[in-house]
């Protein structure tokens, strides 16, 4: 077995004897099982991101739509036409235009590698402001400094259907040979992905808005669904510390669903009168 398992294995045993010695003195009492799923909980993360970090390798499955991203910036400069990146419609204060920004910093790197034109209209002076500096380094990174100007990242409206007015006008104009929207998007979603498929742009889009998912899913070429779009920062990085995060995240979700699968197995065994504890007694 590796050291490292049996080390964290140790550590968890430690800490719970800890807890179990202190239990009413230190630590609340009656919280067992939950202060046990806490510790596992971070355990295991840190034991992934700490793997990562070590150097071994750390699988995750390939989503189409973030490895399409360089694929419809090539697109774009073989055509001979623009890049539209919309970041949705919200501010700074909601983590979907964060991530959404993250995924622009990529997205501007190969626009600037491939000096392809791009495309930033914004509904947020605060999130023009930072599209603006991820821009700008991101040129800077892809050594075409140069080709940066602040106007690529611009302001439209606060109003929301203001705003999709204004990038549909920009589509039809300007016919962008990749659309991506990335973002927190509410009814102006399929507005904006319709008008990207009627100029026959390759289209991607991302949210954590589950009401508007069916309308990008529809429109789109490819779609990031829920926590697709949230890793990309950590898929499209390649840091260690990301991929192990996101790694030990999902087995920690794979650990809740084999325990609410034995609770529920425990818990008919007991209502059948077969086993004599009850499962729910420990929550």
């Amino acid at each position: 077995m590796n050291k490292k398992v049996i080390m964290w294995s140790v550590l968890f045993l430690v800490v719970m004897g800890l807890y179990i010695m202190g239990e009413g003195v230190i630590f609340i009492e009656g919280a067992r099982v939950k202060f046990a799923a806490i510790l596992l909980v971070s355990i295991t993360i840190y034991y992934y991101i700490d793997r990562a970090s070590s150097g071994k390798d750390i699988y995750l499955r390939k989503i189409p739509g973030l490895e399409a991203l360089e694929e419809a910036v090539g697109r774009a400069t073989e055509m001979g036409k623009s890049v539209l990146f919309v970041p949705g419609i919200m501010d700074m204060d909601q983590v979907e235009t964060i991530t959404g920004l993250n995924i622009l910093g990529y997205v501007a790197e190969h626009t600037a590698k491939y000096e392809t034109a791009l495309n930033v209209p914004v509904s947020r002076a605060i999130v023009m402001e930072a599209g603006r500096e991820i821009c700008k380094e991101s040129y800077l990174k892809a050594g075409r400094p140069d080709l940066y100007y602040d106007d690529m990242v611009h302001y439209i409206s606060d109003e929301q259907f203001a705003y999709a007015a204004g990038v549909n006008g920009i589509m039809e104009r300007e016919k962008p040979a990749a659309c991506f929207y990335l973002g927190k998007f509410y009814a102006e979603s399929l507005i904006l992905a319709e008008t990207g498929n009627s100029i026959g742009a390759i289209q991607i889009a991302g949210t954590g808005s589950p009401s508007q998912i069916p309308f990008f899913v529809t429109a789109c070429d490819y779609t990031l669904i829920g926590e697709e779009f949230f890793t990309a920062s950590a898929y499209l990085s390649q840091k260690p510390e990301l991929l192990g995060s996101i790694k030990g995240q999902d087995i920690v979700k794979l650990l809740v669903m084999i325990a609410m699968v034995l609770t529920v197995v425990l818990n008919g065994l007991y209502q059948a009168g077969w086993i004599g504890f009850n499962i729910l007694s420990l929550f």
